[in-house]
């Protein structure tokens, strides 16, 4: 019962969203604030437009891959941080400081090392994601009970080993968290830097439409970003659920700075 009840009130409350949205805009009645029934109207168009589809496609491109490579570098330093009171020396001065600085702010930055292209995109969606993963790959691996460690560090096992095959699966319940916490930031990251470099992606059609004044579009972007937002954190919490069936259910709190 708990799906399709958790199902209803999500329809109620998009549907309540959408109505506050077509009354507030009805009572506003400003060009930059289209009601919700004129945007809506315009997702089919965008969807089915074949230069806005390769647009979407070149965002989730790079989402995906700085995600991947976040996830790829960011588990091994949480985890090892976890075990090693120097490595935690080494990374937590460097994390601190780069921890509050918006990641867009970087952006021009990178451009100027890397250009306008995608490695540009790429990295700044790489450092929003590695951040929150590292935290939680960090507590996962402190977590982990030093009995189990010496007994395996007693039967011969090494450290590398340990690391693998004691430490990596008693933390994956909480580096999931952090991956789910990151595929969030990974979106935001990727649409804020796309409207700074703007090249193909989500972000770049938002802003062509606000430059031409296109407001239902710009609007249409916002709740297409959104649906995209929701399915991704969904479908990961479906598989989150199926890869640590035997632990507690957790829940991803959205934390850091874009």
């Amino acid at each position: 019962m708990t799906r399709p009840v958790s199902a209803l009130a999500a329809v109620i409350a998009a549907a309540g969203l959408l109505a506050a949205w077509e009354l507030a805009a009805w009572l506003a009645g400003i060009d930059g604030f289209p009601p919700a029934s004129r945007a809506l109207a315009q997702i089919p168009r965008i969807l089915t437009d074949g230069e806005a589809l390769l647009d979407i496609a070149a965002s989730v491109q790079r989402m995906a891959v700085g995600f991947v490579l976040g996830v790829a570098a960011a588990v091994p330093i949480g985890l090892t941080m976890g075990r090693s009171r120097h490595v935690a020396a080494f990374f937590n001065p460097l994390l601190m400081m780069i921890y509050p600085v918006p990641k867009a702010a970087l952006m021009p930055i990178i451009m100027l090392w890397l250009g306008v292209g995608d490695a540009s995109k790429t990295l700044v969606i790489f450092l929003g994601v590695t951040l929150p993963v590292i935290y939680h790959s960090y507590q996962g691996s402190r977590a982990v009970e030093q009995k189990m460690l010496w007994s395996a560090a007693a039967m011969g096992m090494g450290g590398l080993s340990r690391l693998v095959r004691i430490v990596l699966p008693a933390a994956l319940p909480e580096i999931l968290v952090g991956c789910r916490t990151g595929l969030v930031l990974a979106l935001i990251t990727m649409v804020t830097s796309e409207m700074i470099a703007r090249q193909a992606g989500l972000g770049n059609i938002l802003f062509n439409a606000l430059d031409m004044a296109q407001y239902d579009t710009v609007y249409a972007m916002i709740v297409i970003v959104g649906v995209l937002g929701f399915v991704l954190d969904a479908a990961f919490e479906r598989l989150r659920a199926r890869l640590v069936a035997w632990a507690a259910p957790s829940h991803a709190i959205i934390a850091g700075t874009t």
